[in-house]
């Protein structure tokens, strides 16, 4: 049942029932979803793919997660097949030559003009099974759990062409079919590392691409999900403020003055390393360091339950995004986990 904001906050903090990261991913029920018809990909040996130099690992299992990513590199005009062959030999030089893998790292690439390519050799043949899983790179920490799909473009400030999102909704679509896999466990890369990853307007359309996705397959709409929001140079809100206070509580010394500068990037960067949080960037065409970039693995390291009357910074942090919905703090409700990704939100 979805629930308003506005029911939300009323007389202090609820916590909704909406889904949660981390949580069991809830299959398509067997009867309910109408075929989707197969997209057409190509695969490995159509656009001329090198051999893998190691073993592909095929899991006895199905993944539970449909991730979207983009290149990170040009938005070109050139939509053609060819052109979406040349992206896919770029991409798996660059994950062979340069990061040392074995293979592409994603399962599945989709080019600017629609076209859809085989990304790690296996996947197409093993995804058409529908019972087991080509084991990626593209999600650090988190492989064994994904299939991931290369969007091709840089999708911060420009939104993706239309017959890319066509051919990603029947993709994923697809995917889902095949896995039984819930509109629902559609996410971003940055929903499970801290990377800018998949762009932030692609990334601010994935619920509409679960509602096309959903209707697609004759499932209803899912619900919303919550998720911590990313944070990175240059910003300047209540939240930066907020992720400062925090940082502040676990002894790194910075000013709390809400602009996520040179001094939060180097606290967000030390607080990862301690406690060996990877990073790692979709194949980019350009280089950016994100290393520091405050995301879904920083948060849970710095929030803690507040309850009214707590002080310190943790307090101070919720005091911040308190007052800037304009809300008060009622003396029986805490701010618990769920209600932290609410008032992040």
């Amino acid at each position: 049942m979805a629930v308003s904001r506005r029911d939300l906050f009323r007389g202090g903090f609820t916590v909704t029932a909406m889904s949660a990261l981390g949580a069991a991913a809830t299959p398509v029920a067997v009867g309910e979803a109408r075929a989707v018809a197969r997209p057409r990909i190509y695969t490995c040996t159509e656009w001329g793919a090198r051999a893998a130099n190691g073993t592909i690992d095929v899991l006895d299992r199905k993944p539970t997660y449909i991730v979207v990513h983009h290149t990170a590199g040009t938005n070109a005009t050139d939509y053609t097949v060819e052109h979406a062959f040349q992206i896919s030999r770029e991409i798996q030089d660059f994950h062979m030559d340069e990061r040392g893998w074995i293979d592409t790292g994603q399962q599945l690439t989709n080019s600017r003009g629609g076209f859809v390519t085989e990304g790690r050799h296996r996947s197409v043949e093993i995804l058409d099974g529908g019972t087991r899983h080509v084991q990626g790179a593209n999600v650090a920490d988190h492989n064994s759990e994904i299939i991931g799909i290369e969007n091709e473009g840089l999708y911060t400030s420009v939104d993706v062409p239309q017959a890319l999102w066509d051919s990603l909704v029947q993709l994923v679509a697809y995917i889902g079919q095949q896995y039984g896999i819930a509109p629902s466990e559609i996410r971003g890369h940055r929903d499970f590392n801290a990377t800018e990853c998949p762009g932030e307007l692609l990334y601010g359309r994935l619920p509409e691409l679960r509602e096309a996705v959903a209707a697609a397959m004759g499932v209803p709409a899912p619900e919303a999900t919550r998720s911590w929001p990313l944070l990175k140079t240059g910003a300047r809100n209540e939240k930066v403020q907020a992720l400062q206070h925090l940082l502040r509580a676990h002894g790194f010394e910075l000013q709390a003055d809400g602009t996520f500068g040179a001094s939060t990037f180097a606290a967000v960067r030390r607080l990862a390393e301690a406690n060996g949080v990877t990073c790692q960037p979709c194949y980019a065409g350009r280089s950016v360091d994100e290393s520091g970039f405050a995301g879904v693995t920083t948060w849970p390291l710095l929030v803690r339950t507040v309850r009214a009357g707590d002080t310190g910074e943790v307090a101070r942090a919720a005091q911040v995004l308190i007052a800037a919905r304009g809300l008060r703090f009622a003396p029986d409700r805490v701010i618990d986990i769920p209600t932290w990704q609410d008032l992040l939100a």
